[in-house]
Order: structure tokens, then sequence, then C-alpha cells
């Protein structure tokens, strides 16, 4: 069992930066994969990004450029920098990880709100 916890969320302006965090209940090291995803009202969820265990990444084409993942192993965090907000990535944002057994885990989510 992994519990996440998502925070950082928050009302921006287009142009602006958030930074979103999840924090595991344990250590994240032996986890397969890691990732955001998100979804806005009325839509599916989609995939923001994801990690693998090897340190591969797998971006979106909409966030490339502007959104960076990172994790912190040692603090079993998994970070979200999101640079030059647009609208559309207005959404609430999920941070998953699967584990090495190929379970699913996911927090609850965190809304982003960015104005134009």
């Amino acid at each position: 069992q992994v519990q996440l916890v998502e925070s950082g969320g928050g009302l921006v302006q287009a142009g602006g930066s958030l930074r979103l965090s999840c924090a595991a209940s344990r250590s994240i090291l032996s986890l397969n994969s890691m990732g955001w995803y998100r979804q806005a009202p009325g839509m599916q969820r989609e995939l923001v990004v994801v990690i693998t265990s090897g340190g591969t990444t797998n971006y979106a084409d909409s966030v490339k450029g502007r959104f960076t993942i990172s994790r912190d192993i040692a603090k079993k965090v998994i970070n979200l920098q999101m640079n030059s907000l647009r609208p559309e990535d207005t959404a609430t944002y999920y941070c998953n990880v699967v584990s090495a057994g190929g379970i699913n885990y996911w927090g609850k989510g965190t809304l982003v709100t960015v104005s134009s």
C-alpha cells in the first residue's frame, strides 16, 4: 500500500508558475514508475508526465518544455514544476505511482486554475 498526498495547487495567472508535490507514505525507490495526470472538467484523465524507475521520462506533447518532473527519493516526494502556465492547463492534477507488482496508486488530486 502507498498513500499519496498532493499539494501545491492554486490559482495563477497565465504565464506564471506552480510547483506541485506528491508525498508518498513509503519509499519510492522500488516503484516501477511515478507520474502526474490531470483531469479537466468534463474531460478524461490524461497523462502529463511519467518517470520510470530507470529515470526515463515521457511528457505529454502539450507540456513539453514547460513542465519538469523530479523526484527526491530520500524525502519520498515527487515534484512537478510547471512554468509558462496556460488557461488550458487548468485541471485537477493527480499523482500516480505503479508498484513493482503493477498496482496503481492515486492521490486525491490538487486543483490548478490558470486565469487568462
